[in-house]
């Protein structure tokens, strides 16, 4: 049989962020944050519960996408 190591509990699998861990990431308030989240503008996000949150690496990559390499773009 394969001994499997266990994951530490501290090792989070997928890291979530709440709003204003990615409000900062962002450089953003966490006001326009929510208003992306209203209007469907910003990054995806979980709903658990009552609580928002979203992936480190789903902020990231929707952050990618905007690059602009000049102003005309």
């Amino acid at each position: 049989m394969l001994d499997a190591k266990p994951v530490p509990a501290n090792a989070p699998l997928v890291e979530f962020l709440n709003e204003r861990q990615v409000s900062d990431l962002l450089c953003q308030s966490v006001r326009t944050i929510q208003k992306w989240r209203v209007t469907g503008a910003g990054p995806a996000f979980y709903k658990l519960g009552r609580s928002v949150r979203y992936r480190r690496s789903e902020v990231i990559a929707w952050a990618e996408t905007r690059r602009k390499a000049h102003t005309s773009q």
